[in-house]
């Protein structure tokens, strides 16, 4: 599977999470743990029609080849891979849908997480930095 290009991430970019205020913030180290636990990856209207338009696919081939009703009934998710709990879309250590990747893969371990998961994620943890005000600003010396 070829990574998407970047066709769909201007429509994605609208919907990503807002990161907890939390004075610490995990930077993702791609060791994909996260995509290969089990449980399901939602997906919804925009993340579909942004994964779609990068892959090239209308929405309904989209639908039909890369995602399952989830048990409740409620939504739908992205399949995975065979029999294991690997995401569709990864690829060794990449995610070829990086550029456009639901909102729930962006936000991990940041706006949600499991329980356990410091035991298999490498993510690193470091402080946030104050937030700069909008309202100050500094004339350069002439």
């Amino acid at each position: 599977m070829q990574p998407c290009s970047a066709a769909g991430a201007d429509l994605a970019l609208r919907y990503r999470p807002r990161f907890m205020s939390d004075a610490i913030h995990y930077a993702c180290q791609r060791c994909t743990a996260c995509c290969r636990w089990p449980g399901f990856v939602k997906v919804g209207d925009a993340e579909i029609a942004a994964i779609a338009a990068c892959l090239g696919l209308s929405e309904h081939d989209f639908i039909q080849r890369y995602t399952r009703l989830r048990a409740q009934r409620d939504g739908l998710a992205l399949i995975d891979k065979g029999d294991s709990h690997e995401c569709i879309f990864l690829d060794g250590r990449d995610c070829s849908i990086q550029a456009v990747k639901p909102v729930q893969c962006a936000g991990f371990p940041n706006t949600w997480n499991f329980p356990g998961w410091r035991e298999v994620c490498e993510a690193v943890p470091s402080r946030r930095p104050a937030p700069r005000s909008a309202n100050k600003c500094t004339a350069p010396a002439v």
